[in-house]
């Protein structure tokens, strides 16, 4: 009890919270918009964009197949021009002929050409290449269709001049290396070397000649007089192309033809050649004899393109006699392999 005799009041209740309100439900899971389907509109703007980008990628690719088939800057002209002079050239060493008989043959069926232009800048080479390339030039000048006329760049000597003494006219710069009517064969013998590493060639034959010309041992004089007697036939066939060409007699012909190589304005005073002039002169030349009146448009295949690979592994014998490669003996129309080259200074 209290001091004043009163029982205590009883503390009062304690307040009750108010109920809370139940929790909000969780959100929906997300889902993007549907697309909204393009107007009509847009849809036909977009098949137009398509359409002429189709068209675009179509014509680069027409341009690149037109630039691929013909010459740079000649290659819309060619469908329209009726008054052309075809170029094609001989370069390196000749070791197939179906290239440019392939373009000879193309040219003088191609009635908008009147005339063609054989750009030699060879060695020579092989000697049946070198006389079927020959054979060509003579069919389209004895045609009388159409003119042939070459044009001599540094070299046109042996096969080159064998092919180059079957056209119409043959122009060459006065410095201009050419000649060396002649046959050569030659090839590098390893005999001592196979002795010096104690190795030895083992052949089975049929005939005394099956391997001559071997490498790997000496030549016997029966093999020397045979080979000679290759060399004088393929030579025979060498000075009868040249006299029916340039109209000379064997003996004439013989008396120049005893392997050395003449400048351009020696074999013009000889015979050999009949004018000289740049390759220029020798296309406006090749105009005249076809009948063109004013600047002839001028039409010339692609250049193949030869890459670095060609160059180390795939072409390489293009680059190198064919005895060097072959190892055997191999009968060319070819100025010597280690013969000196002119260069201006």
């Amino acid at each position: 009890m209290s001091d004043s005799g009163f029982p205590p009041y009883p503390p009062p209740p304690s307040p009750v919270p108010p109920p809370q309100p139940p929790p909000p439900p969780p959100p929906p899971p997300y889902q993007p918009r549907p697309p909204q389907a393009p107007s009509r509109s847009r849809r036909r703007l977009l098949i137009f964009l398509g359409a002429v980008f189709l068209i675009f990628i179509m014509f680069i690719s027409v341009m690149l197949m037109m630039v691929s088939s013909f010459d740079d800057g000649d290659e819309l002209a060619l469908d329209f021009a009726s008054d052309k002079v075809a170029l094609v050239e001989v370069q390196g060493l000749i070791t197939d002929s179906r290239a440019v008989n392939d373009l000879l043959r193309k040219y003088s069926k191609d009635d908008s050409v009147k005339s063609i232009v054989l750009r030699i800048d060879s060695p020579g080479g092989g000697v049946a290449a070198s006389q079927e390339i020959h054979q060509e030039v003579k069919r389209i000048r004895d045609s009388k269709e159409k003119a042939v006329v070459v044009s001599m760049g540094s070299v046109a000597a042996s096969g080159g001049y064998y092919i180059a003494c079957a056209a119409n006219r043959i122009m060459a710069n006065p410095g201009s290396i050419t000649g060396s009517i002649g046959v050569i064969a030659q090839w590098t013998n390893y005999e001592d070397l196979l002795h010096w590493a104690k190795m030895k060639d083992v052949t089975f034959k049929s005939g005394q000649f099956k391997d001559s010309g071997s490498p790997v041992r000496d030549i016997s004089a029966q093999e020397k007089e045979y080979f000679q007697q290759l060399v004088d036939e393929l030579y025979r066939q060498f000075l009868e192309s040249v006299a029916e060409g340039r109209k000379m007699k064997i003996e004439d012909v013989k008396k120049l033809a005893d392997g050395r190589v003449y400048s351009g304005e020696q074999a013009r005073k000889m015979g050999l050649i009949d004018d000289l002039g740049n390759l220029q002169e020798a296309i406006e030349l090749a105009a005249r004899l076809g009948g063109i009146k004013g600047e002839p448009r001028v039409v010339e295949p692609t250049k193949e393109r030869v890459s670095l690979f060609d160059l180390l592994f795939g072409k390489i014998s293009n680059f190198l006699p064919t005895g060097t490669t072959s190892g055997r003996a191999v009968f060319e129309y070819r100025w010597a392999a280690d013969a000196p080259t002119f260069l201006e200074k």
